[in-house]
């Protein structure tokens, strides 16, 4: 059985100023057809469907466009959880629809998916809250799937019956799990669990969560550890972090899928993929991480020279960048000018001043016996640590001609 997973699509999300749609496009349109070249027979998508709670139109649009292609008219069952940065009860809401469709939706930790039948499709033979079985036509053993979408420590806690508030959320997902896996996932079908919590080793390194995400980590009160796997699962399809890894702390591959594109610029560099999972009944799993090559490369440079920023700017139109730019001198209008003219994919500009081997503790000489304008040159020197431009000096001379006049 070929399964594909992936993650933190975040429809509808912006890069500062910068719409990335045309971009999402593109990238869900890649994962559609790597899904038919691959000939996958399951989705999974592990969370953060959308970058906010209310998403535009044109990205709830591409959702739902996206994971009806997925679902090969029904034939192919998409798995698409909620992650931080969706609204469950928006996810939930369309189920019974996007159900015929081939598209299980799962918004809450508590979602209970209907045992139904797709025509000329697949079906849902057992199911609980977070856990479904699905029956496949063209094969002999069912996939079982676990699906804990993300909800916070306390309303996990609500959704799977704490008995004890206090309990820890660990021993909480530890027990759920193990009681779903107990009950339905023996070695004759495939053993899935997807969720969307930031997941580690216990014991091993700590993982950054991307620039400008929610986070999940907040001191050790979220984190949940690879141990609380049971052992039946066979994979873990995670989301939440946007780099691809396997984390590992369990016995089978436990793999964040990576974002489709780079979402911010300490992404930039990074390869993003898609995972298919090749799965048989009670044995190891094989998994191969598919690059996406889709979007607009993060670039994070460095000039000295306006001429030299402009020349890689006009040989790299398709991209975005963070641009640092070191000089002795306030950049003009005519310079911002020119570099925005070069490139429509400028996110920042970041000035970088060149200070003076002088301490700024030391006490700056003035030679009082100057005029005005060696004055505020001394001035601008001493507050910026660099010389004023010839804009800045003849908007000075204009407000002293200005101020003459009045006098």
């Amino acid at each position: 059985m070929r399964i594909l997973h992936t993650a933190d699509w975040h429809l509808g999300k912006k890069l500062d100023h910068f719409s990335r749609l045309e971009e999402q496009k593109i990238v869900m349109n890649e994962i559609c057809e790597i899904a038919d070249h691959q000939n996958a027979d399951v989705i999974v998508v592990a969370g953060d469907l959308f970058d906010t709670f209310n998403p535009p139109v044109e990205a709830i649009d591409l959702l739902f466009k996206t994971l009806k292609r997925l679902t090969n008219n029904g034939k192919r069952p998409v798995i698409a959880i909620a992650g931080n940065h969706d609204s469950p009860d928006r996810i939930d809401a369309p189920n019974p629809l996007a159900l015929e469709c081939g598209i299980l939706f799962v918004g809450n930790p508590d979602v209970r998916i209907p045992i139904i039948s797709i025509e000329s499709g697949f079906e849902i033979t057992q199911s609980e809250n977070g856990f479904i079985e699905i029956k496949l036509p063209h094969y002999d053993f069912p996939i079982r799937i676990i699906a804990t979408p993300y909800a916070n420590e306390m309303r996990l806690k609500t959704y799977l019956g704490a008995e004890n508030k206090e309990d820890q959320l660990n021993q909480l997902l530890h027990n759920s799990w193990a009681v779903l896996a107990d009950k339905y996932c023996d070695d004759k079908g495939v053993n899935i669990l997807t969720t969307h919590l930031y997941m580690l080793k216990r014991g091993g390194e700590i993982l950054e969560e991307p620039d400008g995400e929610k986070p999940l980590r907040i001191g050790n009160a979220d984190v949940v550890y690879t141990d609380c796997i049971p052992h039946q699962m066979q994979y873990t399809a995670l989301g939440h972090l946007h780099r691809f890894q396997n984390i590992g702390g369990h016995p089978s591959p436990v793999v964040y899928s990576s974002s489709p594109l780079s979402y911010s610029f300490s992404e930039a560099g990074q390869e993003k993929k898609v995972i298919l999972i090749e799965a048989k009944p009670n044995e190891e799993v094989k998994f191969t991480a598919i690059p996406l090559q889709s979007g607009r490369v993060l670039h994070r440079k460095r000039f000295d020279s306006i001429d030299l920023a402009v020349e890689w700017l006009l040989a790299n139109p398709y991209s975005l960048v963070e641009l640092t730019l070191v000089s002795d001198t306030f950049l003009t209008t005519q310079d911002l000018r020119k570099i925005h003219e070069s490139h429509d994919g400028i996110i920042f500009i970041i000035p970088i001043v060149n200070k003076s081997d002088t301490a700024e503790s030391d006490t700056p000489r003035v030679n009082l016996e100057q005029d005005i304008q060696g004055l505020f040159k001394d001035y601008f020197v001493a507050k910026h640590k660099q010389e004023p431009n010839d804009e800045l000096l003849d908007l000075f001379n204009e407000i002293i001609g200005t101020q003459t006049k009045n006098d």
